[in-house]
């Protein structure tokens, strides 16, 4: 088949290096003349494990080309794919101004039958609003659907070319044939492809989120429990995880969640529900609570240190998770500004994440190398993002390079046995 994917992100990206893999022809647009450039040359501007191989892949097979031209785009495809940032507003509404442009943009040149796929998150009623635009201008045939993104970031490949489910928004029979085709490769059976309206399927996006997001959030809320009555929230979570009916995934405490789809997805959906007069209690709690959160661990800081002005801390780990370069709404940025605005002085290592942090911090912090140098004369510890590489380090080496023998863990990724017989002073989430 012929597809164009209008935006290069994440999801642009991905979306565009899998449906190649599996032979279709594939033109990415992009504005972003940098960007293409870039990515014509074979660089990939993001970190995501086993893109860059599959890029590469079908660059060599030529099935996946770059552009900034968006008529190329809409002429040499039968079907267009959106996949556009929709970033916040200040009062938390997902602002559409990319996907109605490109709507606007993508109208006057339909001038054959074109199917085109909504991948953004978008508010419910977003289908219908791209529909209106484009019917304006178009001079032929074409269908919107909604088809919303399920990738998590670190499993961004895996996920789209095995994903669990395909939730489609459409009535026409035409459209559902078609997608039906184009995804056949990536799915084991039909019943993993998930056919509803379109404003369902633009809602169970933000439902998906939202619900793991208030699973992050009253978790984190039970480890604070825990920190007070001397339970081990470790042993909680795989008391619940293993009751069937909650499963083990997201009930991991730490300093909240971040990135670039839980915070703005929940945001967005209590706007709407706001909008509407139906008000999302139990998400307001959710976004309260993990805003709390970020500052659990600064809080357990300041009670030992007192004052922090001119302490130095090393921070392991920026980006809001581990195997992702994304820094987005990274619980560590929200720690390491409040330790700057306290006095302290912060030395940070990231394996992919370093450079867009340089991007917000600048030079207020000091960037290492090599994680143990984040750790040299500092006065303490701190852990912010689960890398693998930080699970087993060398104790000894975090000896002699700390002032004081202190790891302040946001995400338990240590056992207190092991710190203890090191010596270390050790504080954690829940435990």
């Amino acid at each position: 088949m012929k597809i164009a994917i209008i935006g290069t992100g994440y999801v642009g990206l991905v979306t565009g290096a899998c449906l190649a893999d599996s032979g279709n022809a594939v033109i990415c647009v992009d504005i972003d003349k940098k960007k293409v450039e870039r990515l014509k040359k074979g660089e990939v501007p993001i970190y995501e494990p086993n893109l860059n191989k599959l890029l590469q892949r079908n660059r060599k097979a030529e099935r996946i080309f770059f552009t900034t031209d968006l008529n190329i785009g809409v002429e040499k495809s039968d079907i267009i794919f959106l996949a556009l940032p929709t970033p916040p507003g200040e009062d938390g509404s997902a602002d559409l101004t990319h996907v109605l442009s490109v709507a606007e943009k993508i109208a006057p040149l339909i001038t054959k039958q074109k199917i085109i796929v909504n991948k953004s998150t978008v508010p419910v009623g977003t289908t219908e609003k791209v529909q209106k635009i484009i019917k304006k201008s178009a001079s032929a045939k074409f269908e919107v659907v909604s088809n919303p993104e399920f990738l998590r970031e670190g499993y961004a490949v895996r996920d789209c070319l095995t994903p669990e489910r395909i939730v489609i928004g459409t009535n026409s029979k035409k459209a559902k044939e078609t997608l039906k085709r184009l995804y056949k490769p990536h799915v084991e059976n039909t019943n993993q492809i998930l056919f509803m309206d379109e404003k369902s399927a633009e809602l169970t996006k933000y439902a998906a989120n939202s619900f793991l997001a208030t699973k992050i959030s009253f978790m984190n809320e039970i480890a604070n429990f825990c920190d007070v009555v001397g339970a081990n929230v470790d042993d909680v979570r795989k008391g619940l995880g293993t009751d069937s009916r909650i499963s083990k995934k997201f009930l991991y405490a730490g300093i909240g969640y971040g990135g670039s789809c839980f915070p703005k997805d929940v945001k967005a959906l209590c706007k709407t529900g706001k909008d509407i007069k139906q008000e999302f209690k139990i998400l307001e709690a959710t976004v309260r609570v993990n805003e709390e959160q970020r500052m659990v661990l600064v809080k357990k800081i300041k009670k030992h240190f007192g004052k922090l002005k001119g302490k130095c801390f090393g921070v392991w780990g920026l980006s809001f998770k581990p195997n992702t370069d994304d820094v987005r709404e990274a619980p560590a940025l929200y720690i390491i500004k409040q330790l700057l605005k306290e006095g302290a002085r912060v030395s940070a290592f990231d394996p992919e994440a370093i450079e867009n942090a340089k991007a917000l911090f600048g030079h207020k912090i000091r960037y290492t190398e090599t994680m143990y140098e984040a750790t040299k004369n500092q006065d303490a510890l701190i852990i912010a993002t689960e890398w693998a590489g930080f699970i087993n380090p060398d104790f000894d080496k975090l000896s002699k390079n700390l002032k004081n023998k202190i790891i302040f863990d946001g995400r338990n990724i240590f056992e207190r046995k092991q710190l203890e017989k090191h010596k270390f002073k050790y504080y954690c989430i829940g435990k």
